[in-house]
């Protein structure tokens, strides 16, 4: 894997993940609908059209037709890690987590709207990220007072590097426009 498809995979690595953990996990899959309906909102549908036909069982190569360098590095991510999770990114490596930013406010708006299965899927990936460590475990711990309304950002960012204060931000803004709608 080229040094760019790798900073790619690792900027998308909660999405990466999420694919590979629901095609694992069926019970998962309601979970992924609020991420793929994000993603289709900001324009991503030839990818979402790849992670649906992944999320079906699809694994041909014919997935990346159509598909841009950014999206089909991260369709190669997804079934590496499904044939190999050694290879999933790995939640603690340097990366660009604001890439996340999106797809986090969708699901934490689709959570504070009594959403069951986005408020099982924000818990799941805020205990892999508190896991994780560093600023990714600050953003994790934030998940839920984000979700119950705070947006109080020197709060949320306390303590937190330029990565995790991008990320937050980023999801803060987000839910701005979520909200606006």
């Amino acid at each position: 894997m080229s040094e760019r498809d790798e900073q790619i995979a690792q900027a998308h690595g909660p999405l990466i993940t999420a694919v590979v953990q629901a095609c694992q996990n069926p019970a998962m899959r309601s979970q992924m609908e609020p991420i793929l309906q994000a993603s289709t909102d900001n324009g991503w549908t030839d990818l979402v059209r790849a992670l649906r036909a992944i999320l079906n069982g699809d694994r041909e190569p014919e997935l990346l037709r159509g598909l841009d360098e950014e999206d089909a590095a991260i369709v190669q991510a997804i079934l590496r890690g499904l044939q190999n999770p050694a290879t999933l990114p790995k939640p603690d490596q340097a990366g660009d987590p604001a890439a996340a930013g999106p797809g986090f406010a969708s699901i934490i708006f689709a959570a504070s709207r009594g959403d069951q299965d986005a408020l099982s899927w924000l818990g799941t990936m805020a205990e892999q990220m508190q896991q994780s460590g560093g600023d990714m475990a600050r953003v994790g711990g934030n998940l839920r007072r984000i979700m119950d309304g705070e947006r109080n950002v020197d709060l949320l960012c306390n303590g937190m590097g330029a990565a995790g204060e991008k990320l937050t931000v980023d999801i803060l803004n987000e839910l701005a426009k979520l909200q606006a709608h």
